[in-house]
């Protein structure tokens, strides 16, 4: 088959004769119908987020059942399904305790573990999820962004009336920013320097957009005079981390869901935490909300198919992993 292999930081090559998967007895054998191009693979191969070379990336991503293992109960070839990469020990403190998502062994699909950057993978039968009729392959591809931001609107506690914004209006903020809706947000605010973004939140159901390079959104007639209930990062760098603690109101939760390379340190005035008694949490990755990912997906409760800005065949994925930021919201690799 063909497949994208990550050999070592910076180095990416397309093997267009990489040796087929074979399935073990409790696994499932996939035909890749798509797989999202996600900012960890781009911390991959800036050495800024460890893998298990050689290995193919891609965690984002769906296919087809071709053929299962003997001890395979739930799927049967032509299943479409969607993939959770994340793979948790189940014998470690956190995952005894119910935390799976802190797991100190966790393994992952695309990471350590061969993923969908390929024309064909291999994956556990407990990782699929089988996709409803109303959700295609493509938009299956999301469901793992989908299920990580449902966990950051978990951590966030969205009341019904709150003021929320969203601070990015890539993929994961414009998912973000739905799921806040959904939740419960009267007033939602997304800040993105890119108009083609902002564009993006507004039909999506924002109620307002700023430009932080020019705007402030705590400005008379910004919509959130006095601050946000709810400010939930989705940049993961040091000024819209910093930025998300000065949006906040009195009383807000502040979710940094942006993942900042490792080693970053944001300037933080204690005592502005102290004074507007604000709560800041993480969120990481999915713990069991890959099922709830899909089930608001099939409801419209989160509308992804307009964030497919982009698809490519393999043998761009080195070049697309080393673009800047721009327009494009999700790069979806179809290996075939």
């Amino acid at each position: 088959m063909k497949a994208a292999v990550f050999r070592r930081v910076g180095d990416l090559r397309v093997d267009a004769h990489h040796a087929d998967p074979e399935p073990g007895p409790d696994d499932v054998l996939l035909r890749v119908a798509a797989c999202g191009i996600c900012g960890t693979d781009r911390h991959i191969m800036h050495g800024e987020f460890t893998a298990v070379p050689p290995v193919i990336i891609g965690h984002e991503c769906s296919g087809e059942v071709l053929a299962v293992g003997n001890g395979v109960t739930t799927l049967a070839p032509g299943d479409r399904v969607a993939i959770d990469p994340n793979m948790p020990c189940g014998l470690c403190r956190p995952c005894r305790r119910g935390q799976i998502h802190l797991c100190q062994n966790l393994r992952a699909l695309g990471v350590d573990v061969d993923g969908g950057f390929a024309e064909l993978m291999v994956a556990p039968e407990q990782q699929c999820f089988r996709l409803p009729e109303q959700v295609t392959l493509e938009e299956g591809a999301m469901a793992e962004p989908v299920a990580c931001c449902m966990r950051g609107i978990d951590r966030a506690g969205i009341a019904p009336g709150d003021r929320v914004a969203v601070i990015g209006g890539g993929a994961i903020g414009q998912i973000l920013a739905q799921l806040a809706r959904a939740a419960g947000a009267s007033w939602l605010v997304l800040s993105d320097p890119v108009a083609e973004r902002r564009q993006m939140a507004l039909e999506l159901g924002a109620d307002a957009v700023v430009n932080p390079l020019s705007e402030d959104p705590l400005a008379a007639g910004g919509g959130l005079e006095g601050g946000a209930d709810v400010v939930l990062e989705a940049v993961g760098s040091v000024p819209t981390t910093g930025q998300a603690v000065d949006w906040a109101a009195e009383g807000a939760t502040v979710v940094w869901f942006g993942v900042t390379p490792p080693g970053q340190r944001v300037p933080i005035e204690p005592n502005l935490v102290f004074r507007k008694e604000l709560t800041i949490r993480g969120a990481r990755i999915n713990p069991f909300t890959h099922a709830r990912a899909i089930a608001a997906m099939a409801a419209g409760q989160v509308n992804v198919a307009p964030l497919l800005s982009r698809r490519i065949p393999l043998e761009e994925l080195a070049t697309a992993l080393e673009e800047p930021a721009g327009a494009d919201i999700k790069t979806l690799v179809i290996p075939h």
